[in-house]
């Protein structure tokens, strides 16, 4: 019967669906999972040897009747695959299920088939050993199949008894065969990779979804640890008011405060900014004001508590990290403030009835940068009405669309405009006028502030 070339094209279209229903079966298989994983046990070796042993005797027995009269097929292509997805063994096994059926169908080239059948399969094995259990890339795994084939043709001339006939089969047949176990390979191995980025795809996805809500909970976790180390809420000193708050530009952040007991009458006042953002500025942060409230509640003076929390944070410090911090000694019955600064932002002083702010400077450098510093101390009168305004550069290095800072001449006049309010007031109008003036920009640093206002008569508002 003559064929043409539309049952040609048919007969073409057949074996490529049929490679792809293939690869969609193998690829959604459970036993997938492991060739993708390289970690294939015996139930999945014999799965594959079956499954490419009988695709093996499939392309024999579906081979393409070509117009000359010759058959070709894609016989080898079931073990050439099932070596490079299960390595030699499962190579060896598939080729020899589609060899066995290939030699009781004799013919001219029936031993230099079937040979052909067993070597494509180990040789498949081979480069899955050379590869460590890797599918070739598509252009690989074609270029593979075009060789083994060829490979094939040459085979079947030299062991074809007559020779001419041999090769007068060799010439009908070798083109078409090549070229369809080529196109064969090269559907399977594209679905097949495809089928392994996509699973790699996804296991890394789930991977880093994993990772991030473990972040997130250690990062909650820190930041309700590092909220812990914060007051509850402002401590009640008879004559004045104190209001603070903390914002951290990231989940945690550097920026501390404190107020600590003294003694019956006096509390010492903290705020602080550690070089740095994220957890290694809020571990420093911890160390720092461990050591600065230990120290102040040995009833030193101002100068001398930060003094020695310098020389211990300066010993233990390996990070080349340092703390800028205000400290001050509020005397409730003298209404005094004795304070050092030791490389801070200096507080803002609006006395009672004046309209000029002051600006409570001293002497002094950051902690951790040196053991056996020098601050330098000083003392202010609080006199009714008056308030102190304790804040970090967050504060007034806010910036705005158009990269201006909020900057310490705002803060001074929101100050002034709002000395006649609560200290919780002013904190509440400080807080909103940097929100405002930022319209919606990214906070960049902590904004941590304390307020303390002098109140009437010694009672509090």
């Amino acid at each position: 019967m003559d064929v043409t070339v539309p049952d040609l094209l048919v007969d073409l279209v057949e074996k490529v669906c049929v490679v792809v229903v293939v690869a969609y079966l193998v690829t959604r298989s459970r036993f997938f999972d492991q060739i993708a994983e390289k970690r294939l046990d015996l139930k999945a070796k014999l799965f594959l040897i079956i499954v490419f042993g009988a695709f093996s005797i499939f392309g024999t027995a579906s081979g393409i009747e070509l117009p000359s009269g010759a058959i070709a097929n894609i016989r080898d292509l079931g073990p050439m695959i099932a070596g490079l997805v299960g390595g030699p063994a499962v190579g060896l096994g598939a080729g020899l299920m589609g060899a066995t059926h290939r030699y009781f169908e004799h013919g001219l080239t029936c031993n230099a088939c079937s040979l052909a059948t067993v070597i494509a399969g180990l040789a498949g094995g081979l480069i899955y050993k050379w590869r460590k259990g890797e599918i070739p890339p598509v252009w690989q795994a074609t270029l593979f199949a075009a060789l083994m084939e060829s490979f094939h043709m040459v085979l079947a001339v030299f062991m074809s008894s007559p020779l001419d006939e041999g090769v007068a089969v060799v010439r009908k047949v070798s083109l078409p065969m090549i070229a369809s176990n080529a196109v064969g390979m090269a559907i399977f191995a594209m679905i097949a990779n495809n089928v392994i980025e996509e699973k790699r795809t996804t296991a890394e996805r789930d991977r880093l979804r994993r990772d991030a809500e473990r972040r997130g909970y250690e990062m909650e976790l820190a930041q309700s640890i590092q909220k812990s180390f914060l007051p509850e809420s402002a401590p009640v000193v008879g004559g004045y008011e104190l209001a603070a708050v903390n914002l951290p530009a990231m989940e945690v952040g550097g920026d501390f405060y404190d107020f600590i007991p003294v003694s019956d009458d006096k509390w010492g006042l903290v705020i602080a900014d550690v070089s740095g953002k994220g957890v290694p500025a809020a571990l420093f942060m911890t160390v720092s004001r461990t050591l600065v409230r230990a120290n102040a509640l040995g009833h030193y003076t101002a100068a001398e508590v930060i003094e020695r929390a310098n020389d211990l944070i300066s010993e233990e410090d390996r990070s080349s990290m340092f703390v800028t911090l205000f400290y001050a000694i509020l005397d409730a019955e003298k209404r005094t403030l004795k304070y050092v600064n030791a490389g801070h932002n200096p507080p803002l002083l609006l006395e009672g009835d004046a309209t000029e702010i002051v600006m409570l400077e001293a002497k002094g450098i950051a902690l951790g940068v040196m053991s056996g510093i020098h601050l330098q101390e000083k003392e202010v009168l609080l006199e009714e009405g008056a308030v102190v305004v304790f804040y970090t550069d967050g504060v007034t290095e806010a910036v705005n669309r158009n990269e201006e800072q909020f900057g310490e001449q705002r803060l001074a006049g929101l100050v002034q405009a709002n000395q006649h309010r609560s200290a919780q007031e002013i904190v509440d109008a400080i807080c909103q006028a940097i929100g405002e003036f930022a319209e919606g920009q990214a906070q960049f640093d902590d904004i941590t502030l304390i307020v303390l206002k002098s109140t009437q008569d010694g009672q509090q508002k």
